[in-house]
């Protein structure tokens, strides 16, 4: 009783920590529902997208569902298998095609074949008399296996690849194309292409300088040729530019540097 008495009688008095507790106890307990409740709707949500695409995929009728961020349509499951993924509208790009197989087959084709080709010999005038030997016996060898020989008629790699024809004596197999006429070239020149049996003049380029006349008669033999070789500078831009068109339009070309 006098407990009792004591416990009633005495004045309550004011404790920080005994205040606290049940303020925490208030704020955890307001805070704990609203987090179990988002994070039970987000494994709701969860589950739905997952079953939604599970239902789209196992069955036969495409099916769409919103994301948020706009609808987007899901591929049946016979369009997946005939199509792969690309029949979904969340395909952004088409990735590019490769090139057809059939342009390389025939470059290869071209290189393993054993029979004839028509050659273009192409190079530069500045050229040592070591490698213009090295030339004429690669001409010499080219029309004695019985391929066609094109070149122009400059001095330097055209005058070897002319006179290594003609040591052939198979003369239907020598084509020279000139730039400009006959009476544009030097005597030198002349003198050697008076050998050949078939030249042919380009008198119409007459008015055109050289450099611009060469380039059109390099288009010319390419067009009539199977194969390139080009003996060449790295500074030869005439010549590498004859070689990167002959290139695209997909002859074979060997290209020798000269330095």
């Amino acid at each position: 009783m006098p407990c009792k008495a004591l416990l009633h009688s005495t004045p309550q008095t004011h404790n920080p920590m005994l205040c606290r507790q049940p303020l925490r106890q208030h704020i955890s307990s307001d805070r704990s529902p609203i987090s179990s409740g988002w994070a039970r709707q987000t494994r709701r949500e969860q589950f739905s997208t997952t079953a939604a695409c599970t239902v789209c995929y196992s069955s036969n009728n495409p099916q769409s569902f919103d994301t948020g961020r706009g609808k987007i349509r899901l591929p049946t499951q016979g369009e997946s298998v005939v199509q792969g993924s690309g029949g979904s509208d969340t395909m952004l790009q088409e990735l590019p095609k490769p090139p057809a197989d059939i342009d390389y087959l025939a470059e290869l084709i071209a290189v393993q074949q054993s029979g004839p080709k028509d050659i273009g010999f192409f190079g530069t005038r500045n050229m040592g008399f070591l490698h213009q030997n090295l030339i004429e016996v690669l001409s010499y060898a080219m029309v004695l296996t019985k391929n066609h020989v094109y070149t122009s008629g400059a001095t330097g790699t055209n005058a070897a690849v002319i006179r290594g024809a003609l040591r052939a004596e198979k003369p239907d197999l020598l084509t020279v194309v000139l730039p400009q006429s006959l009476s544009k070239q030097p005597p030198e020149s002349q003198e050697l292409l008076a050998q050949v049996q078939h030249v042919i003049e380009m008198p119409h380029n007459n008015h055109l300088p050289l450099a611009q006349a060469s380039r059109l008669c390099n288009r010319d033999i390419v067009a009539r040729v199977q194969q390139v070789i080009c003996f060449a500078f790295h500074d030869s831009n005439l010549l590498l530019e004859t070689c990167n068109e002959a290139k695209e339009t997909r002859k074979i070309v060997t290209l020798f540097y000269l330095d």
